[in-house]
């Protein structure tokens, strides 16, 4: 099979739980290092699918690197590759196939519940799966493209997750999350956190002590999202 591409936008936001789901399958991947200056390839047609991971920045900055991985979205979407987004990487996958990125009423950082939509797209990605509790760090939002679908919303962001096509998740939460992502987030984002004046931000000590209850249920639910993403990768 070809690999995976990864895309990594800062040092800290690498792939997490979603590089030990890919290995404890074997599906060989390969990080595309954005942040260090790897360039983004011109052409999918290499991958079995492309996953974009999050970053600190605005898919509306004026970055070398954001047009060619906006065209490359597009491509794979065009070719049938699976496109899977997080954060960041959601974002990418909305302003590629039409949406736009806005800032989001309030800022949101830590944990916070997100709910299923009833309808058909939803329950394709997640079954029956209720309420849950999703890792947040974010202060934009994006719109939902044509044709895509929304399967998850919550109260300070409503589009939390879109898809298409029953093969491309982009998602604005991060469930990819480790305890150790968690801690070094709280770490480097300490002063972000201090500066924010929004109720959708959690204190450092208030994410770390809601972790060990939060991030195994959370872990469940991308391994549900991830298995139904690796049924469209390409061979």
């Amino acid at each position: 099979m070809r690999p995976i591409a990864i895309f990594r936008h800062a040092p800290t936001e690498g792939p997490g739980h979603f590089a030990t789901f890919l290995d404890a399958r074997r599906l060989p991947w390969r990080l595309i290092r954005v942040d260090a200056g790897d360039a983004v390839p011109d052409d999918a047609a290499a991958f079995a699918g492309l996953a974009f991971m999050g970053g600190p920045m605005s898919v509306n900055d004026d970055l070398p690197w954001i047009p060619p991985a906006l065209a490359l979205i597009r491509g794979a979407v065009a070719r049938g590759i699976p496109v899977l987004g997080h954060c960041l990487g959601g974002q990418l996958m909305a302003r590629a196939l039409g949406g736009a990125v806005t800032r989001n009423p309030v800022k949101e950082i830590g944990w916070g519940r997100v709910r299923p939509l009833d309808d058909p797209a939803a329950r394709a990605w997640l079954g029956e799966q209720g309420e849950f509790d999703a890792f947040h760090w974010h202060g934009e939002t994006f719109s939902l493209p044509p044709g895509t679908s929304r399967i998850l919303e919550s109260d300070h962001c409503a589009n939390q997750a879109f898809v298409l096509d029953d093969r491309h998740l982009a998602m604005q939460c991060h469930v990819e999350m480790t305890e150790a992502m968690i801690r070094e987030w709280c770490a480097v984002g300490a002063a972000e956190i201090a500066a924010a004046d929004s109720p959708a931000v959690q204190s450092a000590e208030r994410i770390l002590a809601d972790t060990p209850a939060r991030l195994a249920p959370m872990t469940a639910v991308a391994e549900r999202l991830y298995q139904r993403w690796i049924a469209g990768l390409q061979p």
